[in-house]
């Protein structure tokens, strides 16, 4: 768990004190309340007592053990296995300031910190029935024994008992320490005001005083099996409890942050002292049991009872009810009206009630005048006289009796408005519309004459008061007035479907209309909706109200939605805003409030709203809502990987391969802990946050091994957030086939494989490639021979053949021609003999090329005349037979070109031998070469274009440079990998660079 989070929650929950104390103006009853019992499993025994430590969980001290309970879940607390409790049996817990958790068991004292827990011998076998931490910080403890008991201060490792000499008799029962810090013990013995100032005792001739505390003047109140006493000046009093009846047994007192007095009874339930009245709640209530043990208000506020069945609950309602025990006289209220003088009426079946000044008046048909006990619609006029319908008839309430009106039929009368002029209008379900005047029927309207065949289920007067709104039971609303029917709105129009089930006017002259389909507004002719597509939690509304604050409140099948005035102004201006709400449900005491009558709220001139419903009359106060403005500590619990739970303490390591993991956390808001909100986040896992609603756990299934954080943070009931939260490092180890080094080493490994691989590849390609190699070179070096060996000796016989017959031909035209053709014979024998040699030089890899080129520029310049010059860079180098042999056949065809046909004064050759490649230059001051012949070539010849193929297929780069009259520079340049050496990789690139 995050302890620096709960610490600073902590800090601040203790200057705040608690978050919403309970309203002391209502009864018991009017909170809400829950109870988890003994028979439902939730503890194991009868509870005893209860405190809340500082991160706050609720600790519940049972009969049979100490419990952790979260709101939800109450979890047993076991203590370590060489730290034991003196006793299951749990009698008394305290949370000192220090974040110590006290136990005091029926066999004496431990205290629990930090996982330590410690025991104080000196109350060993004590039955420890009171603890208390005073001003000082000094603990006091009470022990109970059959013989002697005794009272112990602790500070920190050291303890001073008292009570040896028996002055205390059996022992402690109560402590108690009053605001001006007087320490007063309640013993056996009797009473005792044991500091400050030397210990005095005070004889009571009633029972033990079983429990102290002090009234709103600090004056002590002391209670015990004859019920509870004034002590004033050192004297018994009577302390009257109106509305309690008869002494009863008490076991524990509590003053609460609002001055109200709790008292837990024996056998009479929980009594409530507030605002000069006592009132109860027992086992027919719905308390756990009659039996109450012990009391706790937390830090937000609620009231905590243990009983020895179990344990219950009590916080405020936003929406509290007055019902049958606040003298109502039918939880069913049909009807509800906020009349002039502050009073509220509250029309019911068994009578209609008058609620003023907190006292409620029934009026029935037996002792009152009303025509029947079943009331229905309820009006006030311009008078101020009240009127109200009944199935038997209608009638107004003046002078403190009700008047029957005898001309209106008897029927069901749904609603009333005002008529203008004094009168009024009703909406008769069978009769049509009725106007009266001076409480006498001035005219009826059939629903025909309206043409409609159902009847009006609500109305409402325009702001003149001259006009009248009709919302019908079958859907639609018609405006009425001076005796037309003026507007007519329907589904078409866009008003809400169905029955159309109260209509509200706003001051700014618009109309609301609460239908099945939504929350319809007419306002300058035109009717938009509001419904579950704009935010609406769902579609019928029932009412709509607007309170002072211009909030409206709307009462729907769903709940009690508030919407304010900028949001219904911006989905005025956008059709598609979807309004953002509050929503009061259940949880929060809305009963239901399905009723046909009007009106269904009303707004009393305190600003309260009074809402009709099954459960009695619920009230709204819009501005003093309850809101728990504390934001919930946040916990982390456990984890459980692979199903085996581990506690959440810092950077945990989770074994390798852990497949499922489960993190469990909580939020200690315990007012009304189902609706606390989650979210979480797994650093190293989630992108963002994830919203879990109410859930209290998350699941993560094959996270990789790593460092991970979870982070929570939770909101309450009221939607304020802890987002500092709580959060948990853990870690999951590795397996060694995913930790880093095995990784490293398999992929060194493949690396090598591949390498090994490779090198074998190039090996069988390298072999392939010389074999090949070997081959052309042979086969040149045979072609060779056999050119020598035979074509061109066969060519030389003949060649002696005709010489001999030129020898014997006369001198004439055909000698002539002969001797020109053997001429040329010789020349074509020397060229295939220069061919020949060649062939076989190309053959060997010792030939020189700057020698070869040397000795053809050398030769040409001597028959063309022309100056040649050789350059030669960097130290010669061996070439490859085959790449030097399409080298110096470029450098042939290129140096013959220059002398030529560039006629060139000046030819340079510049061969450079570099590491990474070899270049060859060529450059003359001849006439250069045209652009077309330099793109193309000349037709039909094939130096340029030989050049380039040759150059290609030895994966070299061949660059020409030249212009008419500037002369021509050609370079080529290949790579030292394929000119230099015999290895398998140059060999290898060269054969690639060759094929492709």
């Amino acid at each position: 768990m995050a302890r620096g989070a709960v610490v600073s929650v902590w800090a601040f929950l203790a200057c705040c004190g608690t978050a919403c104390a309970l309203n002391p103006s209502f009864d018991i009853n009017q909170y809400a309340h829950k109870s988890w019992t003994v028979r439902d499993g939730f503890f194991k025994g009868g509870v005893i007592t209860v405190a809340q430590t500082q991160d706050g969980y609720l600790w519940v001290g049972t009969e049979s053990g100490l419990f952790r309970f979260d709101g939800l879940q109450a979890v047993a607390w076991r203590p370590p296995a060489n730290q034991p409790l003196p006793s299951a049996n749990i009698r008394r817990l305290l949370v000192t300031r220090d974040g110590r958790l006290w136990i005091g068991t029926d066999k004496g004292l431990a205290s629990w910190k930090d996982g330590t827990l410690t025991s104080y011998p000196r109350l060993a076998q004590k039955d420890i029935l009171a603890l208390l931490e005073d001003h000082e910080g000094t603990v006091w403890a009470g022990g109970y024994a059959p013989s002697v008991g005794r009272l112990c201060a602790i500070r920190g490792d050291n303890s001073t008992c008292y009570g040896e000499d028996g002055s205390l008799g059996r022992g402690v029962i109560s402590l108690y320490e009053q605001k001006h810090g007087g320490l007063w013990v309640g013993s056996q013995a009797g009473l005792w005001h044991w500091s400050p100032g030397p210990p005095k005792h005070y004889p009571v001739s009633q029972s033990e005083p079983a429990a102290l505390t002090e009234d709103e003047n600090g004056d002590l109140l002391i209670a015990g099996h004859d019920g509870i006493k004034h002590f004033v000046n050192g004297r018994l009093e009577s302390y009257p409890l109106p509305g309690a009846k008869g002494p009863f047994p008490v076991d524990r007192l509590l003053r609460d942050h609002d001055g109200g007095v709790w008292i837990a009874t024996v056998n009479r339930g929980l009594l409530h002292i507030h605002k000069g009245k006592a009132d109860s709640f027992a086992r027919v209530d719905g308390l756990s049991s009659d039996d109450v043990i012990g009391l706790l208000e937390d830090r937000e506020g609620n009231i905590w009872t243990a009983t020895d069945r179990g344990l219950d609950r009590f916080h405020n309602l936003a929406v509290p009810a007055i019902s049958l025990k606040q003298g109502l006289s039918n939880a069913d209220v049909t009807s509800v009206l906020a009349a002039a003088d502050g009073s509220v009426w509250l029309g019911t079946p068994a009578g209609l009630n008058r609620w003023k000044d907190g006292q409620m008046t029934v009026f029935r048909k037996q002792h009152d005048g009303l025509p029947d006990n079943t009331v229905g619609a309820l009006f006030q006029d311009e008078s101020g006289r009240i009127w109200v319908t009944t199935y038997q008839g209608s009638a107004y309430f003046e002078n403190g009796r009700f008047v029957t009106v005898s001309d209106v039929p008897a029927g069901v009368v749904f609603t009333f408005a005002g008529a203008g002029d004094g009168g009024l209008w009703m909406a008769h379900q069978d009769q049509g519309l009725i106007r009266l005047h001076e409480g006498r029927m001035a005219e009826r309207i059939s629903w025909s004459r309206l043409g409609r065949k159902d009847f009006a289920y609500t109305m409402a007067a325009d702001s003149d008061g001259r006009g009248l709104w009709l919302g019908f039971a079958e859907g639609g609303v018609m405006y009425y007035k001076d005796g037309q029917v003026r507007r007519t709105y329907g589904s078409a129009d866009g008003l809400g479907q169905g029955r159309v089930i109260a209509l509200q006017p706003d001051p700014d002259g618009s109309l609301w209309a609460a239908t099945q389909g939504g929350l319809s507004r007419i306002a300058n002719n035109r009717v938009s909706t509001l419904s579950s597509r704009n935010g609406l939690p769902c579609d019928k509304v029932q009412w709509a109200e607007a309170d002072a604050a211009h909030f409206l409140w709307l009462g729907m099948a769903c709940g009690i939605v508030r919407i304010s005035r900028a949001e219904i102004d911006a989905w005025e201006k956008n059709p598609a805003h979807e309004v953002k709400t509050m929503v009061l449900d259940g949880s929060d005491g809305v009963g239901s409030f399905e009723s046909s009558y009007s009106p269904k709220v009303a707004s009393s001139g305190d600003g309260r709203l009074w809402l009709t419903s099954l459960d009695g009359v619920g009230i709204i106060d819009p501005q003093h809502l309850p809101v728990n403005k504390l934001p919930p500590p946040v916990s982390i619990e456990q984890i459980i990987a692979d199903r085996k739970p581990y506690g959440a303490s810092p950077n945990r390591h989770l074994p390798a391969l852990t497949r499922d993991l489960q993190i469990d956390y909580t939020a200690l808001s315990l007012v009304e802990p189902e609706k606390n909100r989650f979210r979480v986040r797994l650093e190293g896992h989630d992108r963002d946050w994830k919203d879990m609603g109410d859930q209290r756990k998350v699941f993560y299934n094959d996270l990789p091994p790593r460092n991970y954080r979870f982070r929570v943070m939770a909101g309450n009931n009221s939607g304020v957030w802890n987002e500092a939260g709580a959060a948990f490092d853990f870690s999951i180890d590795p397996a060694y086939y995913q930790t880093r080094w095995f990784q490293a080493s398999c992929v060194a490994a493949f690396l090598g494989l591949l390498w090994a691989l490779y090198r074998l590849r190039l090996r069988q390609i390298a072999q392939g490639f010389n074999a090949r190699m070997e081959e052309r070179v042979g086969e040149r070096t045979r072609i060779a021979r056999e050119l020598h060996d035979t074509l061109l000796q066969s060519f030389q016989g003949l060649m002696l053949r005709l010489q001999v017959v030129d020898d014997l031909l006369p001198e004439g035209r055909a000698k002539e021609e002969l001797e020109q053709s053997l001429e040329r014979a010789d020349q074509a024998i020397a060229e295939g003999r220069e061919a020949v040699h060649d062939l076989r030089m190309s053959a060997s890899t010792t030939n020189d090329l700057a020698h070869a080129v040397r000795a053809l520029g050398d030769e040409l310049a001597v028959e063309e005349g022309a100056a040649f010059r050789l350059l030669v860079e960097g130290t010669s180098r061996d070439l490859h037979p085959i790449v030097r042999d399409e080298i110096y056949r470029i450098a042939r065809e290129a140096i013959r070109n220059a002398f030529s046909h560039a006629h060139a004064r000046h030819i340079e050759v510049e061969i450079t031998y570099a590491e990474r490649l070899l270049r060859l230059r060529i450059r003359d001051d001849g006439q250069g070469i045209a652009p077309a012949i330099l793109e193309q070539g000349r037709s039909g010849h094939y130096g340029l274009p030989g050049m380039r193929e040759r150059a290609g297929q030895i994966g070299a780069k061949l660059s020409i440079w030249s212009a008419p009259g500037a002369g021509t520079e050609i370079e080529l340049n290949i790579a030292a990998s394929i000119a230099y050496g015999k290895s398998a990789g140059s060999r290898l690139r060269l054969f690639r660079k060759a094929a492709g």
